[in-house]
């Protein structure tokens, strides 16, 4: 996360909302997630948020719209294709998750893609499966909003809190080594002082 945070900096402020937002829409259309989570981006971005690197809200603006519109296409994709989609080679590496997303579709309907939402890797597979099971596209796109919106801004103030504290701890472990250096000098000066008079008494 560090590497992905050194680089994003290093970046523009439009370069970085592009980043994130692709990052977050690649993971729900197209399965993206078991590479990189598009929660790291969104927190990681929340962190430069608090350096300035791009703002807070926009960023939690685009984010959420980035995750709606990723899981519609998701859903696109797996009403479209349905079980030639989860049988698929591309899939057939990740079955494990995909029988997870599609037990969390089938004991939990629209709620699951509500709570998919908020568990890693799962998530990638949750649109897609609730378009093969033919789930109505408007209670979906219902709980796909609010999960989405809920998902966005919080992983974006986790991140932005996160900065805080990383600079707090920063300042602090700056002045706690600023105060260990003045001791070992003074310890340092004592102990020479204390030599040099036996020295020059003995």
């Amino acid at each position: 996360m560090s590497a992905l945070t050194d680089w994003l900096s290093e970046l523009s402020g439009p370069v970085v909302y592009l980043v994130v937002v692709a990052l977050v829409f690649a993971e729900d259309a197209f399965f993206f997630g078991f590479v990189l989570p598009g929660e790291t981006a969104v927190i990681v971005g929340g962190a430069l948020a608090r350096q300035g690197v791009v703002d807070l809200v926009w960023l939690s603006v685009a984010v959420v719209l980035a995750a709606i519109a990723g899981e519609g296409v998701g859903y696109g994709i797996g009403h479209r294709l349905g079980p030639r989609l989860i049988g698929g080679r591309r899939l057939r590496r990740h079955a494990r998750r995909v029988e997870k997303a599609g037990d969390l579709i089938r004991r939990r309907g629209p709620t699951a893609v509500f709570v998919g939402r908020f568990i890693a890797f799962v998530r990638s597979f949750v649109p897609a499966m609730a378009g093969a099971a033919a789930m109505p596209y408007r209670r979906f796109l219902l709980y796909n909003a609010l999960g989405g919106l809920l998902w966005g801004i919080g992983n974006a103030v986790l991140g932005y809190a996160a900065g805080a504290a990383y600079e707090r701890a920063a300042g602090l472990v700056g002045q706690t080594l600023a105060l260990v250096v003045a001791v070992l000098l003074v310890v340092a000066l004592v102990v020479w002082r204390v030599r040099r008079h036996r020295d020059q008494n003995s």
